[in-house]
């Protein structure tokens, strides 16, 4: 069987290349007759690994002189409490904006540090826009800093370009912005923001690395005594060695970053433009599909779709997975479909899944 189209949301699909660099270094890594998996980490070769992706990290975002970036584990859902931990104080207030589950988790976790203010939120709608009220009269004169959530996995909303550029000019004060899902995906302001962190497995890595960006003004912020693990300025200065790093995740974080680098980051925002096109058509044209998501706040990673008849999902999905087509189940929370494209994901493959919605609702009509 040829291999499968891997649509799952993440851990999620990395490039071939990737993969077969990645196994080559499981056997010797860099030339040294040892495997990734079994070299220390304060060796020369990785070492000189990490650094290559920071400073990757760097040059792919366009970060200027005044951020730091760094490595760290525990994924995006650690960062949900590292962030109030390092910058919200007990008598101070962050601005959140609920756009989803783990933008809901965020809230959760910052409230129990200090005050939380929920500018917007569409839960009452099960998620299926990003709020923009806010946006004419923001004013964050009291916020310890705002957050967003910049693309929803479960939902598939997500901050449009267009949207985020309008929320940078207006907002002011500290920008702190989850991008696990999105982040390398497309060409926006990213210094505007003073904070900025990613899970690795979606765009950048496998899972077991968490990606963070910081202004260097927020190290000079003390709101608690924070323990070493938790203290941002710990990790800067250690320059992501503090403790064993996730050693294998970033350095396939680092074949994923050169991938990156190799194609330019305007072109692979050109690719994910085509495919989320190309899918959402597809399922506008459909009789029997239909989006889940206001048009204006689809998401280009994550896009979203159920049956008008909600008693043919399981007999859609045995038929993806016939067509070499894995992953399509909703979230559990959600139901119906969710096709993750993110940048590895051939323009081929989303071909392959239109060509499947097609068929199957010729069969069903």
């Amino acid at each position: 069987m040829n291999k499968p189209y891997n649509f799952f949301s993440g851990p999620a699909i990395l490039p071939e290349s990737v993969l077969q660099k990645a196994a080559d270094a499981i056997h010797n890594f860099e030339g040294t007759g040892l495997s990734i998996l079994e070299i220390s980490h304060r060796s020369k070769p990785f070492v000189a690994a990490m650094e290559e992706a920071r400073t990757l990290v760097k040059q792919l975002l366009k970060l200027d002189d005044s951020k730091e970036v760094f490595f760290l584990q525990g994924g995006a859902s650690l960062q949900f409490c590292m962030v109030p931990y390092n910058l919200l104080g007990a008598n101070e207030t962050a601005a959140y904006l609920d756009t989803g589950h783990w933008a809901h988790e965020a809230i959760k976790e910052a409230a129990r540090f200090g005050n939380t203010k929920i500018l917007g939120s569409s839960a009452d709608v099960n998620y299926n826009y990003i709020p923009k009220k806010w946006l004419q009269d923001f004013d964050d004169a009291n916020f310890a800093y705002t957050h967003i959530t910049t693309n929803n996995t479960i939902y598939g909303n997500q901050w449009s370009s267009t949207l985020l550029n309008d929320f940078i000019a207006k907002a002011k004060g500290v920008l702190v912005a989850d991008m696990s899902s999105d982040i390398f995906s497309r060409e926006i302001d990213y210094n505007r923001f003073d904070l900025i962190y990613a899970g690795a497995q979606k765009n950048m890595g496998p899972a077991g690395a968490t990606l963070v960006v910081i202004h260097k003004d927020l190290l000079k912020k003390k709101v608690r005594d924070s323990p070493a693990m938790l203290d941002y300025s710990t990790h800067v200065a250690k320059e992501s060695m503090h403790n064993t790093p996730s050693v294998f995740a970033v350095y396939v974080s680092l074949l994923t970053l050169r991938w990156i680098d190799a194609k330019g980051l305007d072109a692979i925002e050109k690719e994910n433009d085509i495919k989320a096109q190309t899918l959402y058509r597809a399922i506008d044209a459909s009789t029997i599909f239909e989006g889940t998501v206001q048009h204006e706040d689809r998401s280009k990673m994550n896009v979203c779709f159920r049956l008008k008849d909600k008693s043919q999902e399981a007999q859609f999905l045995k038929f993806a997975e016939e067509n070499n087509l894995f992953g399509l189940a909703g979230h559990r929370s959600v139901g119906g479909f969710r096709a993750s494209i993110y940048n590895a994901m051939p323009l081929e493959g989303v071909q392959h899944l239109v060509k499947a919605i097609q068929e199957f609702e010729n069969k069903n009509l």
